[in-house]
């Protein structure tokens, strides 16, 4: 093992490294009384008991006492628990699930491995969607396979059911892509009217390169509301996607580049427009808990982290919002409403845009099926779990659908198309930014 074996209470070695290990204090905080039990995504497909909540704890508490291995069937439970966290939302004992979890993947990342396949295809994930250099090179052959008909000829000829489940899934999740991406967002967009409060925007990776309208989106909305926005050029990945999938030491060295281009921004507040990033960011502190040169500065920069939304709840509505008649089903993303317990931000922000009425889901608390890699290394789940969201979505006749995380939105746009059902999907500030700059409904309908 990379750190060598720790010893359990009975001096027989755990399964675990002596480099932190999930927390027995934290484990023990579990009573085993189910309440997380009916909101767990997985729990709620098969009914497991150890691809719940409680069971994975369970399993981790037995890999400290040495009682078991992480073996093939322990990661496999850990690799089936999507990180959405809503056991936590639902826990009356406040169990930390999620640094749980995040130690033990962590653990997995350093002293198993995984089958060839798997291995390369979880490489070839961190190594493109962190970087979004990587990812732009892709969009022109991405537009010629959209745009030439090839795409549509490889769906017909029913190639993809011979390729991995993982990459057809990848293949489905493909966003349409406009003709170009546009320029660029400058370095600095100048607060209209006094100026309130100076924010840095924090790009995203997959939100820079797929859905760079809603960043410019953010950032008109809160110039509009008096807000300067600085925007670092040389910002990189939050190190959202590792830390949540078990490789802890590039995470960390992304969350060190992250917090020394914002500092150098000199801002009040980090604005954050993709909930994942958001639940990661405002955890650096405990992150970097033990680093001297950054574990103070980690404190500092995480309570300046902002959701879009929260950022706007606060602030007193500036900018004239103009009706938008529409019926919107709002998607509660799970780090948004679990990981970040933010869920009357967003509504309240939408419900200020005069004529928009929001619609409720049913079981609004469970995971659409995206949660970072977990719909392309689990693609089975991950769809069954997508179209049960679709179709509770569906029940609500929306006349669009609104989310706060771009993971969200590759997920739902994909499971409307799949259920061949045109339903469009936008992230909430672009539903603001339309009110603020008075577009009509006609309009937002066509995106």
């Amino acid at each position: 093992m990379a750190h060598g074996a720790t010893q359990s209470p009975n001096s027989t070695p755990c399964a675990f490294d002596t480099h932190h290990p999930p927390s027995s204090d934290l484990i023990n905080a579990c009573v085993h009384c189910g309440f997380c039990l009916p909101t767990c995504p997985t729990y709620a497909l098969w009914g497991e008991e150890m691809d719940s909540p409680r069971g994975r704890i369970y399993l981790m508490k037995l890999a400290l006492e040495g009682k078991v291995q992480l073996d093939s069937t322990f990661v496999h439970h850990m690799d089936n628990c999507l990180g959405c966290m809503a056991c936590m939302t639902a826990c009356p004992s406040g169990v930390k699930y999620e640094k749980l979890i995040e130690a033990t993947r962590a653990q997995i990342g350093r002293n198993y491995t995984r089958p060839v396949t798997e291995g390369i295809l979880r490489r070839m994930l961190f190594d493109l969607f962190p970087r979004p250099a990587r990812m732009q090179r892709l969009l022109w052959p991405m537009r010629i396979y959209q745009r030439s008909g090839l795409q549509w000829l490889v769906r017909q000829s029913g190639i993809l059911k011979l390729l991995p489940k993982s990459f057809a899934a990848m293949e489905a999740l493909m966003p349409s892509l406009p003709e170009t991406n546009g320029a660029g967002l400058p370095e600095r967009v100048e607060a209209q009217g006094e100026q309130r409060l100076r924010v840095g925007l924090l790009l995203g990776c997959v939100q820079r390169v797929f859905f760079p309208d809603v960043n410019a989106a953010t950032a008109r909305v809160l110039a509009a509301e008096g807000c300067e926005v600085a925007i670092p050029q040389e910002q990189c990945c939050c190190g959202a996607l590792m830390i949540h999938a078990g490789e802890e030491q590039a995470a960390l060295d992304y969350a060190r580049r992250t917090i020394d281009a914002f500092e150098r921004a000199q801002v009040d507040q980090v604005v954050i427009n993709a909930a994942g990033c958001g639940s990661n960011m405002k955890q650096y502190g405990y992150l970097l808990r033990e680093d001297a040169r950054y574990a103070d500065r980690a404190k500092v920069f995480a309570a300046k982290c902002r959701d879009i939304s929260e950022v706007l709840s606060e602030l007193e509505p500036r900018a004239a919002r103009h009706p938008i008649r529409l019926k919107v089903a709002y998607h509660d993303s799970c780090h948004l409403e679990h990981a970040q317990t933010i869920r009357t931000q967003p509504r309240a922000v939408l419900g200020r845009i005069p004529g928009l009425q929001i619609l409720e889901p049913t079981e609004a608390a469970l995971c659409c099926g995206s949660a970072g890699i977990y719909n392309l290394v689990r693609p089975e789940p991950a769809r069954e779990l997508g179209e049960r969201k679709v179709r509770n979505l569906l029940a609500t006749t929306p006349d669009m659908v609104a989310s706060g995380n771009p993971g969200c939105l590759l997920q739902l746009r994909s499971g409307f198309k799949a259920a061949g059902v045109s339903v469009p999907v936008v992230h909430m500030v672009q539903l603001v930014d339309a009110s603020i700059c008075g577009l009509s409904a006609e309009y937002l309908l066509v995106r």
